[in-house]
């Protein structure tokens, strides 16, 4: 069961620790190319800010985005500010996520995400949690997915394991860490079953897209193509 205090506070832990990395860097560094294409550190820091306020908007009941248009013109609008910008917004986007989030509520409803994506209020946390820790390595300044707590690497595994089961794209894929942990995808595709094993970051670096699976181990077939995120 998920434990959406737990995740809170794993979520508080995780913004700390990317202020305190993105506060050693300078006005130059955030308009420098980050690892997504097309896109700077100041984009990926005026995501995260409005990915915060969206989902307040999503425990409160409201839509996550007015629009994907909006969305979009928000993060273009605020990437080019200068690091002290970032930086306040950043810290002042997760403070209201805290605290909408401390806010007594029925965790156990459901919410709509982007896209008509529905889910758990529980599972919110992790959502931010995950964008938090992610971009956190998309920035490309020394934290990496081998920094990552492994429980948020296990459980993120968990979810895009999940997400992929059944997709016509990918045939069934047993995945191993060589730690004894494993995870079953796929299956709406022809062919396999594929056993894919390696690291857990490189496992997470595949399944999230940061990553091309050459550090993996792939048998019974070739190492699955898997959709974008």
């Amino acid at each position: 069961m998920t434990d959406h205090v737990h995740d809170l506070a794993s979520v508080r832990t995780a913004s700390e620790r990317l202020l305190t990395a993105v506060a050693a860097l300078d006005n130059a560094a955030v308009a420098e190319p980050s690892r997504l294409p097309g896109w700077t550190r100041g984009h990926i820091l005026a995501h995260l800010a409005r990915n915060a306020d969206a989902l307040v908007n999503v425990l409160d009941g409201r839509p996550m985005y007015a629009s994907a248009e909006a969305r979009d013109a928000d993060i273009e609008r605020d990437a080019p500010r200068p690091l002290d910008a970032q930086l306040a917004d950043f810290g002042k986007s997760a403070a209201r996520f805290q605290d909408a989030a401390a806010v007594p509520a029925d965790w156990s409803r459901t919410v709509e995400l982007r896209n008509g994506v529905v889910d758990s209020a529980s599972q919110v946390p992790f959502r931010r949690w995950a964008e938090v820790e992610l971009h956190h390595v998309d920035l490309g300044i020394g934290y990496e997915l081998e920094d990552v707590p492994m429980e948020f690497t296990a459980r993120e595994i968990d979810f895009l394991t999940e997400r992929f089961r059944g997709h016509p794209g990918v045939p069934t894929t047993r995945i191993g860490d060589g730690e004894g942990r494993a995870w079953t995808t796929g299956g709406g595709a022809e062919g396999g079953p594929v056993a894919v094993e390696g690291p857990a970051a490189d496992l997470l670096g595949w399944l999230a897209g940061r990553r091309d699976g050459a550090a993996l181990r792939a048998e019974g077939g070739s190492l699955p193509a898997l959709p974008p995120l």
